[in-house]
Formats: structure tokens, sequence, C-alpha cells
């Protein structure tokens, strides 16, 4: 009997074991799944969060605002969009503004040559103040630029110096086959230098908001 009884004790002894061992790995299984769907949790987040915050320092790094007048004008003159928005974002930061020599709005466009913009397209009734509403300010820049294009035999180059020191003076620095080299300005020479990196990163950046 007491045979019996020691085996009966020893058959409850493991039989609880059993249970124990399973019960823990149980609760073993279960803590792992918390912590893999906490991982995933914070994965999904942390892609999220690194998603918002690239396109918040994306938004004032390299902003774009009225992308549909950019696009619009850019099919209209046969333009390249990525370089509309770069010279935007060299003129004034896609901000409206007026410099010290008077040039205004988002393309910087001075008011002499709005004029001469306005009677060579058409634009009746046109004033300076127009040149402080976006649609109208990004139509008069893509204009002249195209303008410009045409003048220097599509150079970019000698266009974007153009735009900023004046047709008479890249006629001087050579006109369509001048190169970087050529222009006399410091200034002038960073501003197309910078528009020209920028249209670079605007066409990485934006192809699909500009429709390249």
């Amino acid at each position: 009997m007491a045979g019996a009884a020691h085996a009966r004790a020893r058959s409850n002894r493991a039989s609880r074991g059993r249970r124990s061992r399973a019960a823990v790995r149980r609760r073993r299984a279960t803590t792992l799944l918390w912590i893999l769907v906490a991982l995933a949790a914070l994965t999904v987040g942390g892609v999220l969060v690194s998603e918002n915050l690239g396109r918040k320092i994306q938004e004032v790094t390299l902003p774009l605002r009225h992308e549909d007048v950019i696009r619009q004008q850019a099919e209209e003159k046969s333009l390249d969009a990525s370089l509309i928005a770069a010279m935007i974002y060299t003129e004034s930061r896609f901000r409206d503004q007026t410099s010290t020599a008077g040039a205004k709005g988002l393309m910087q466009i001075l008011p002499g040559t709005a004029s001469f913009i306005a009677d060579r397209s058409g634009g009746t009734g046109f004033e300076v103040a127009d040149l402080a509403d976006p649609d109208i300010n990004i139509r008069y820049g893509a204009w002249y630029l195209r303008y410009l294009l045409d003048r220097y035999g599509g150079s970019e180059l000698a266009a974007v110096a153009a735009y900023n020191a004046g047709h008479s003076r890249v006629d001087e620095w050579g006109g369509s086959q001048m190169s970087i080299g050529d222009i006399r300005f410091p200034e002038t020479r960073h501003y197309a230098q910078e528009v020209l990196r920028r249209r670079g990163e605007y066409r990485r950046r934006y192809s699909a908001q500009l429709g390249i």
C-alpha cells in the first residue's frame, strides 16, 4: 500500500510539474506575442513618425506651393515645371515679398519688367499691385522665362542668368554660348548655380506634384 501511495504521489507531482511547465510555456508565449505586437507597433509608428517628420523638414527646406499654377504654366509655355519651382524657391522661398530693389512677389518681378511683359503678352489693365497675386506673378515670371529661353536659343544657363542680371549683361558674357565661368557677377553666378541645382532637387522630390 505504501508503495502504491508513493507511486500516486510521484504521479501527482509529475502531473503538477507538467501542468506548471505548460503554464510557464503559455505565459512565455503570451509575453513573446505582446513583445512582438509592441515592436510591430513601434516600427509602424516609427515609420509614420519618420515619414511625417521627413515631410515637415522637406516643407521647410524645400517648400512647394501653387503647384497647380506651376504645372499649368509649364505646359502652356513649354517649360520645365521643376525649373519654375527652383526659380521661385531661389527668388523668394515661395513667400510673397518685395526686395530692396522693388522686385515683387514669388518670382521677384520688377515693375518695369512686369509692364514689358504685360505689353508683349497682351495683358490689359495691369497694375503693379497685381504682382502680389501668386497666379499672376507666376504667369508673368513664366512668360519672361520663356522669352529669355527663346532669346538665347534654349540655353537655360543664359536665361536664368538674364533673369537675375538682365539680358544686356548676359549678351556681354556670351549669350547662348556662355558658360558659368563667363558670369562676371558673383551674385548672378551663385544665383544661376543655385537655380539649376534646386531644379534637380525639385524634379527628384516633387515629380508627382509637378507632373514631371
